[in-house]
């Protein structure tokens, strides 16, 4: 027993022994490089000199050089650097070098010695200061940039970790929509679907008097500035390069889509609906429009990936007419179950609503293609899309005005040759062309076009309720669509689908 309790005070022991040990394990060595991230996080609001101790035992960055002063749009005399030695996070950092930060350019691989220099903010943004050139050291040249896509509503929720970093906005407009005679200089208000940003450029700079686009891409740096306690982040491009032109002409879809229900409470045979809303006054008489479902079950037939894309028919695509009636602009209709209630049998009838075509598809085959279905949407499983196309006679040619998918799963796209898939538009959620690369990606599941719905709680009575704002004045989604899942009960009424944090027009 005494034998037994020495052996056991023995193994409680070694933990200790250990932790006094394991810092001079041989072979050990603090690397002298030390990650933005670190840095920026030692920043507590009052200047800090960095030491090796504050440092934990590191000297230098080694960071690669974003800004470009050639284009005259960046606060004068700061060189702007950035990593991902930490975690993989981004992070940047700005230093200013007087006239010597021009001789810097993108791409520009330095190590830079950093003990005994001050972390400060000054004019809102983070700086070491007291960096003078002997104390950086160019090892390579033209290192390769990532490119990284970041939404405004990511700047402006957290200004620090994107500060002095370089981001790309993509699909970014203005409000107001800028005129033929604007130009570039002075403040203005970027929006890329998700909020809004100052795109300041300085009246210098090279590039002011250049026209402003409808729409486009833009490359530049994010710099803080404080407002109370607050930062408030502003976007510098860099040069006229960085703004990359993606539309001069705007394109208004007339239908989009604003919410569904897919799976009701009780049987989905005749009870399933499309909620759309009109971005300008329709006759349907006049103009003929369709809606097309499609659902992805590896049984589904034709099997394979979609020769034919939308025009697909039988139990894979079901089409709906939209050839009369009347939809005012801002205002709801919908099209779908014969039995317009809200939440399936025995809920509360929507029968007043605006119907343009609706009826049992359940015993009833689709107008032009489709097989009578008891799933017009599907429940779980693989892949549904709902489509809108500005015409009643869908090929596999044709390009929906609007378009939505749930999951990702079933035969969906193959680039072939030749390519086979379901077609998309321009949305908040897809582009017919990378907004990136600027290649054509003209399909769902295609480069970029990979954003879906998640399916729900089979059996409850979900209502996927899209949300957004589109801007008929802009042209665009001022606000991206959401999932937003609203439960529906049997006595549910209509002001739950149509009221607060329904789609909207402007």
């Amino acid at each position: 027993m005494k034998k037994l309790t020495i052996y056991s005070c023995f193994l409680l022991l070694i933990p200790f022994i250990w932790g006094c040990k394991k810092n001079n394990y041989p072979g050990g060595e603090i690397s002298p490089f030390i990650a933005l991230y670190d840095i920026r996080t030692m920043y507590k609001g009052q200047d800090l000199v960095l030491t090796e101790e504050n440092m934990f035992g590191s000297r230098q960055l080694a960071v690669v050089v974003v800004s470009d002063h050639s284009g005259s749009n960046l606060p004068a005399g700061l060189l702007v650097v950035q990593d991902k030695r930490r975690l993989e996070k981004l992070r940047g950092i700005s230093i200013p070098l007087g006239a010597a930060a021009g001789s810097f350019v993108p791409g520009d691989s330095l190590l830079i010695n950093v003990a005994g220099k001050t972390l400060t903010r000054k004019e809102g943004i983070l700086q070491i200061a007291n960096i003078t050139e002997g104390d950086i050291t160019r090892v390579a040249t033209h290192v390769e940039i990532p490119l990284n896509k970041v939404t405004t509503s990511q700047m402006l929720a957290n200004p620090g970790d994107y500060e002095s970093t370089l981001s790309a906005i993509v699909k970014g407009g203005f409000d107001p929509l800028p005129s033929p005679k604007d130009v570039m200089s002075g403040d203005k208000t970027l929006n890329d679907g998700f909020g809004n940003i100052t795109l300041h450029t300085e009246a210098g700079a090279k590039f002011s008097g250049d026209s402003v686009p409808v729409l486009a891409n833009y490359y530049g740096i994010v710099f803080n500035k404080l407002i109370g306690d607050s930062l408030a982040p502003q976007f510098r491009i860099r040069t006229g390069a960085d703004k990359v032109t993606l539309s001069s002409v705007i394109e208004i879809p007339p239908v989009v889509i604003a919410g569904f229900i897919s799976d009701v409470k009780g049987t989905d045979a005749n009870n399933e609906y499309i909620q759309l809303l009109a971005t300008q006054d329709i006759n349907f008489a006049e103009t003929p429009f369709a809606v097309v479902t499609t659902n992805n079950a590896n049984a589904s037939t034709p099997t394979g990936f979609p020769t034919n894309g939308w025009a697909a028919g039988d139990i894979r695509t079901y089409k709906f007419n939209l050839t009369s009636g009347r939809a005012s602009k801002g205002t709801f209709f919908y099209v779908g179950a014969g039995s317009k209630l809200i939440n399936g049998d025995n809920s509360t009838s929507i029968a007043t609503s605006n119907w343009i075509r609706s009826f049992n598809y359940s015993t009833t085959a689709g107008d032009g293609f489709g097989t009578k279905t008891t799933n017009l949407l599907a429940n779980s499983g693989n892949a549904f899309g709902i489509a809108v196309f500005d015409h009643s006679n869908v090929t596999v040619n044709s390009k929906p005005v609007d378009v939505i998918f749930t999951a990702t799963g079933g035969s969906l796209f193959t680039a072939g040759p030749p390519a086979k898939g379901y077609k998309i538009a321009n949305t908040d959620w897809y582009d017919v062309k990378n907004p990136i690369t600027l290649a054509d990606q003209p399909y769902y599941r295609q480069g970029t076009n990979t954003l879906n719905l998640a399916y729900n709680t089979a059996d409850v009575g979900y209502f996927i309720m899209l949300g957004g704002v589109y801007n008929t004045e802009l042209g665009r989604w001022t606000t991206a669509r959401a999932q937003n899942n609203v439960t529906l009960t049997k006595t549910s009424t209509l002001v739950e689908i149509e009221g607060t944090g329904a789609t909207t027009v402007k």
